[in-house]
């Protein structure tokens, strides 16, 4: 596992550098758009020299570089809030994406597991029938069509939630408050509905062909019920390829929607990324780059580690 491990880290450095400098690469080709202020576009082109913006493109790559391994230094945004650090831009949008999908996954697995778990309990009967349907629905359907559903019954049709989510000022000044939850409903049941149909859909396939096992059989030949069974031993073992993917879920909270977010104008770091490549703003775009490609890559590793943790039998990386 050790070398596994260490296998996967460097691995993992590598093809950051290249999804790095390919980013890179490609928003610096853009062309440059200064704002029409001159103190402000005086300030940028000063900035922009001393980055050496001007210099060729492996060369601005390498100053950057620098600039992070050396300075911790990743940049400044000049567009979405001027002359801020890019990574305190990032850091102050993580709390509103956090909440809102942390709020998702705590509806959406418990609902996803439970309904797969019913479908593998009733299995070829009506209900199964009808749950499997409706997961191959709603796992079709991409999230922003939920989105605007959810719009157009609870806010158009019912006035039940409001349209967008409120801003802070709005909502009290704070992220916890009744006000600002009741305004985040909408984009959670957005969010949830592909969750929930995806856990359902694994959790009902782990389950049946675990309850259909030979130790399953054994189980009730010795006197146990069936929900007897089914709780103590095709449970137990169902869960070890289901929980790697819950864990998955869960960090997967830190990346956010970018269209989810968009839709309802929720501050987060899917939104800052979309803002970042259309006013151009270099530095976000990359540090929202590096945020993503790390969180991706990061969750694969824990992922494929949790299996050794969730059953000990396994173990990564061996013959």
């Amino acid at each position: 596992m050790t070398k596994y491990i260490i296998k996967r880290v460097l691995l993992m450095f590598l093809t950051m550098f290249v999804i790095t400098a390919i980013c890179f690469m490609l928003i610096r080709i853009l062309p440059r758009e200064l704002p029409t202020d001159k103190t402000q576009a005086a300030a940028i082109l000063d900035r922009f020299e001393a980055l050496g913006y001007n210099e060729p493109l492996l060369t601005q790559f390498g100053i950057y570089l620098r600039n992070i391994f050396t300075e911790g230094d990743f940049g400044t945004s000049w567009y979405i809030a001027f002359r801020v650090p890019a990574l305190k831009v990032l850091t102050d949008r993580l709390l509103p994406t956090v909440i809102v999908n942390t709020y998702s996954i705590i509806f959406a697995i418990p609902m996803g597991i439970l309904l797969g778990i019913y479908a593998a309990i009733k299995k070829n009967k009506w209900q199964d029938s009808l749950i499997s349907t409706t997961v191959i629905i709603f796992v079709s359907i991409p999230a922003y069509v939920y989105a605007f559903l959810v719009q157009y019954i609870f806010y158009f049709k019912l006035d039940w939630l409001p349209l967008q989510v409120y801003s802070l000022a709005d909502a009290g000044g704070s992220w916890m408050t009744w006000k600002m939850f009741h305004s985040m409903i909408a984009p959670i049941l957005a969010l949830s509905f592909g969750e929930i149909a995806y856990h359902c859909r694994y959790t009902r396939a782990e389950l049946t062909e675990t309850l259909t096992s030979d130790y399953m059989l054994l189980a009730r030949t010795k006197g146990l019920s069936k929900a007897q069974a089914t709780s103590r031993h095709a449970l137990k073992n169902a869960m070890v390829p289901i929980l790697p993917r819950i864990i998955s879920s869960i960090i997967g909270v830190l990346g956010g929607s970018m269209i989810i977010e968009q839709i309802f104008s929720i501050p987060g770091v899917g939104q800052l990324y979309i803002k970042s490549i259309n006013l151009l703003d270099y530095d976000v775009f990359m540090t929202d780059c590096l945020f993503y490609t790390a969180l991706s890559l990061l969750s694969g590793i824990l992922l494929d580690i949790s299996y050794s943790f969730i059953d000990p039998r396994i173990r990564m990386g061996e013959k």
